[in-house]
């Protein structure tokens, strides 16, 4: 399972249900392990956003996919933390859940949350 570190503000804000996405810069880090996650493959080494933006958008529109990725608030392994399910796309976020305007980014979309630890 996909563990991603996030910082308490916007921890405390999906978990009150405030804010219903978290998102990821679009570089070579998060899209490997993101394309991976959610089964999306490019033929090309180099990542750009458009790609991306196009494998996802063939790929989600087919098979809806959702995975499930741990926040956690911290590094610790007993930091608090939950387990949500998700689904990922890429485009420009909303600046009050932390996006910057024009900006494009790996959008996970919290559909649920299943579990929490530590909270």
């Amino acid at each position: 399972m996909l563990t991603l570190p996030i910082k308490n503000k916007w921890f405390n804000m999906i978990l009150s249900g405030e804010k219903k996405e978290e998102y990821r810069e679009v570089t070579p880090y998060y899209t490997s392990r993101l394309s991976n996650l959610f089964c999306v493959w490019t033929k090309n080494a180099e990542y750009h956003s458009g790609n991306m933006r196009r494998f996802l958008q063939s790929e989600n529109a087919r098979k809806n996919i959702t995975q499930e990725i741990m926040f956690r608030n911290g590094y610790s392994k007993n930091s608090p933390s939950f387990i949500a399910k998700c689904t990922l796309s890429v485009g420009t976020g909303k600046e009050e859940w932390g996006a910057e305007p024009g900006k494009e980014y790996y959008t996970l979309k919290i559909l649920e949350i299943k579990d929490k630890f530590n909270c």
